[in-house]
């Protein structure tokens, strides 16, 4: 089944307008359950409840409050909410060109590809001038009353957005303690380098699987067949601190032995 679009825009660079459709590249498989109550089965439902009195409190009469550093909290209606909302169209507007290494991991949020939106040409020319320079389009826009700011680059022939995080949103590394740490030995160091080699390879997503996701979805199945299920409590693994060396030694025979048998 084609993949739906969730939203429509035009990417705008200076004069130049480029209609796209947004479809998601990420989807959620996390498994959900219903609440139910204990006795008949009968699902159950969230109220809010004032903690005082045990009474279940109406949406009518629900207010939103922020609690300061200094302990006092700040009231807020639902019409000053509504006021912060972001106006725009859709627009991506397209601020400049940069190199992609200057995105570093903990910027990216989320990704989403961009499709084309009726003629091509302006699609695929942008697709081919990102590909060539070598960069990523710095972009804003606006989508379901909130602002992104994200980049968008080239990934074969199409065009990816991948949204980003706020400044104030990221750590910076710099803010983690650093610890002394000793000179390697050359021993060291050498095997270091030999496991690190041993390893390499491609990379395969499809070898990393979700292991509690599909041990999940497999109880569920027999407990649905009906089957009687026996559950195993996981052996705890404890920690053996040995020194570096033995532990790369111990690491590069056990790849090696497993290439062997491969």
């Amino acid at each position: 089944m084609p993949t739906r679009a969730i939203w429509k825009a035009q990417i705008r660079i200076g004069r130049i307008v480029v209609p796209v459709k947004l479809f998601s590249a990420v989807e959620d498989r996390n498994i959900h359950f219903r609440l139910l109550h204990r006795d008949d089965l009968t699902p159950v439902e969230q109220h809010m409840v004032n903690p005082q009195n045990g009474e279940s409190v109406p949406g009518e009469e629900i207010r939103r409050g922020y609690e300061t550093a200094e302990g006092d909290i700040v009231l807020l209606d639902a019409e000053e909410l509504q006021a912060l909302q972001v106006e725009g169209a859709p627009f991506i507007e397209v601020y400049g060109f940069i190199d992609p290494s200057l995105i570093h991991h903990q910027w990216v949020d989320r990704p989403y590809y961009l499709g084309p939106d009726g003629d091509s040409g302006p699609y695929s020319a942008l697709v081919s001038a990102l590909e060539a320079e070598k960069k990523v389009a710095l972009a804003q826009w606006k989508m379901r009353q909130k602002r992104y700011f994200g980049v968008i680059r080239s990934f074969g022939a199409y065009l990816t957005i991948i949204t980003l995080r706020y400044a104030q949103e990221v750590i910076e590394v710099s803010s983690i303690p650093r610890t002394e740490s000793r000179a390697l030995e050359k021993p060291e160091l050498k095997m270091a380098e030999q496991l690190v080699k041993a390893l390499e390879g491609d990379f395969d997503p499809q070898a990393f699987k979700d292991e509690y996701r599909n041990r999940l979805m497999a109880l569920l199945e027999r407990k649905g067949r009906g089957e009687k299920v026996v559950l195993h409590k996981p052996k705890e693994q404890k920690a053996v601190v040995v020194s570096l060396a033995d532990l790369l030694k111990r690491s590069l025979t056990q790849v090696e032995k497993e290439r062997r048998v491969a």
